[in-house]
């Protein structure tokens, strides 16, 4: 027997492939979808250290993302670039710029 897909299912995964490639983020534009690469991470970055920045003072993973009106998944990733450059400081689960 022949295996039969639909045209909707071809089309799904397609238009998903296509997603992924063209989904670029700049950081001045906030994404609905998060795209894992380097120009993401570096973004999501700068904002963290931007928050920070203004707060002048340690704040919580939680208080990051809020400062910074982006998502605690993004948050983790910029920290993790930041903490890599060693940019960040950490005690007592709050994180503060070096």
């Amino acid at each position: 027997m022949e295996k039969k897909t639909t045209k909707k299912a071809a089309a799904t995964k397609e238009t998903a492939a296509k997603e992924t490639k063209t989904t670029t983020c700049k950081c001045a534009k906030k994404c609905a979808t998060v795209v894992y690469n380097e120009e993401t991470a570096g973004c999501r970055a700068g904002d963290i250290y931007q928050a920070l920045a203004a707060a002048e003072k340690a704040l919580t993973v939680k208080e990051i993302a809020k400062a910074a009106k982006i998502s605690e998944e993004e948050t983790f990733l910029g920290l993790g670039w930041l903490l890599r450059e060693s940019k960040l400081t950490v005690a007592e689960n709050k994180i503060a710029l070096a």
